[in-house]
């Protein structure tokens, strides 16, 4: 009998009207789905339609689509089914990080039987309660030919009886045909207003940096002064752009000053100028910042640092907008909005006697609050993308990329320096690759490797943004791939020299180096041929 041979038992294969009913509903849903793609004046509309279907048809719980955006590189979720607006904004990735940008940088689709026992998957949009549902997750990329431009998920309860291989090619079918729309989608992203208030020159939209963009959007048309506090290297700079550049006063100078890079009798003479002859070597009459700065804004950094009797000009500025310059009689008026900033405790301070109430007060009408990088770890890696695309840029590289160990460090660490010291280990990073464009472990300065990396209990218990990043195998390749490239780059291209440095065969050499797309003839030195040419 057909079957006999089965185990007792064993799974039963599907009666065969079973079956005739699944494909007939498959069928509907495709032609559903062509349908609206045929018919759809509006892709964004058209690509929600698509998931509703689906939903509709299939045992789906959550559905996305995640897009590639084209000027930036960011990968985020653009359209969604079963997810509430603010999840759907958290859905934001770097290409690698996570289930989505794995499957986005590589081509392949993925399937996780169940989210809660995968530390891969991050969970970014915080819309699954990984302790109480038992999810599966289905991922495949969204191709238009050899063109990667984002990924269809989708979410289901977990069931053994699922033909996982089925539900894989049926979702590789619809994302083709909702490859064209998503191109289409794709080439309006950044052109279209989003939900985020996040100004141009930052990086990032984690939750707490929101607040910021929120706080920055709402006071930047106004005149009003800004106080803005947080750690060294958090940003306070930028802020104080992005405020000016939001404001009615954008076409006028932006003056800035650090408070803390000049001893007291220098600081007077930048803020206030002087006059010829208002002491020795002043030879000429000299602006200061305020002049400078006149219809536009004025930032003072580190404004912590200013002495009591600076504390009280600089009040009296903000009071009166008057001031004289060193040496001189005369009393001049400015219209100057004022953004200053501090890493210290003002309120301290004030307590302690070395700052005045009085000027606290003016200086905190409107505090903006910039957090730690270790508070808004889920922005670490679109910073490190940012930065390391921006240094391998201006380095003349190109196809940068950080290898999922380092992925892992960088989120580890507790970034005491902050977005500063993440900036300069990407740029130290770039700057020590070899001929390779993976970042490596061993491209990262000492204070990133594991005595400094330190993460807590509770986030080695849970699946969350800082989870880590590919399973043995992937992280095996990535040390196999790059013991390779040193060894080519010590023997210039020698496949024997190579094999004998890493003590294997020259054919496993050439069967390793054609595994990883390493070509031996890219280490050899550019000048070889040529110089056969002209002998």
């Amino acid at each position: 009998m057909p079957g006999s041979n089965r185990q007792a038992g064993g799974p039963h294969p599907p009666a065969p009207s079973e079956d005739a009913a699944r494909c007939e509903r498959q069928l509907v849903l495709l032609a559903e789905l062509a349908q609206v793609m045929n018919s759809a004046a509006d892709v964004g509309r058209a690509l929600d339609k698509a998931l509703a279907l689906m939903a509709e048809h299939l045992h789906m719980m959550r559905g996305t689509v995640t897009l590639v955006s084209p000027k930036t590189g960011e990968i985020r979720i653009e359209s969604a089914y079963g997810l509430k607006p603010a999840e759907r904004q958290r859905g934001r990735y770097v290409r690698g990080e996570g289930i989505t940008g794995r499957v986005i940088e590589t081509g392949r689709p993925m399937y996780v039987t169940n989210v809660s026992q995968e530390p891969r998957f991050l969970n970014r949009t915080r819309s699954r309660d990984l302790r109480k549902e038992s999810v599966s997750f289905l991922c495949v990329p969204i191709r238009l030919g050899d063109l990667t431009v984002g990924a269809l998920s989708v979410d289901r309860l977990l069931s053994e009886s699922a033909d996982v291989e089925e539900e894989m090619r049926l979702l590789s079918i619809i994302a083709t045909l909702l490859s064209h729309a998503a191109v289409e989608f794709q080439s309006m992203m950044d052109n279209e207003a989003t939900p985020s208030l996040r100004p141009k020159e930052f990086v990032g939209n984690s939750q707490v940096m929101e607040r910021v963009y929120a706080q920055i959007a709402q006071v930047a048309p106004s005149g009003t002064t800004v106080f803005l506090h947080g750690e060294s290297g958090t940003g306070k700079e930028l802020a104080a752009r992005a405020i000016h550049n939001g404001s009615p006063r954008a076409a006028r100078p932006f003056i800035s000053l650090n408070c803390a890079s000049l001893p007291e009798n220098l600081l007077e003479s930048e803020l206030f100028g002087h006059d010829r002859g208002a002491f020795t070597g002043a030879n000429t009459t000299r602006k200061g910042r305020f002049e400078l700065a006149d219809g536009g804004t004025l930032f003072l950094d580190e404004v912590g640092e200013l002495s009591m009797m600076a504390q009280a000009k600089l009040l009296r500025v903000l009071q009166e907008r008057t001031f004289e310059r060193l040496g001189g009689m005369e009393t001049l008026h400015v219209d100057v909005r004022f953004i200053t900033a501090t890493n210290r405790r003002l309120e301290d301070m004030v307590d302690a006697g070395t700052f005045r109430r009085d000027l606290y007060y003016r200086l905190n009408v409107f505090p903006i609050h910039l957090p730690p990088l270790r508070d808004r770890p889920e922005d670490i890696l679109p910073l490190a993308n940012h930065f390391v695309q921006k240094f391998a840029m201006e380095n003349g590289r190109q196809h940068v990329r950080l290898s999922l160990a380092v992925m892992d460090m960088l989120q580890r660490y507790e970034w005491p320096g902050n977005i500063r010291e993440l900036e300069n280990v990407a740029e130290r990073a770039v700057l020590l690759l070899g001929r390779e464009s993976l970042i490596l472990p061993q491209h990262l300065p000492p204070a990133l490797h594991s005595a400094n990396c330190r993460m807590k209990e509770d986030e080695l218990a849970h699946s969350s943004p800082l989870a880590f990043t590919g399973n043995m195998q992937e992280r095996l390749d990535e040390l196999e791939r790059m013991c390779i490239v040193q060894a080519l780059e010590w023997s210039q291209g020698h496949i024997a020299k190579a094999a004998e440095r890493l003590g294997v065969t020259e054919r496993i050499m050439g069967m390793r180096t054609k595994k990883y797309g390493i070509s031996y003839k890219d280490f050899r030195p550019h000048h070889s041929d040529s110089g056969r040419s002209s002998g």
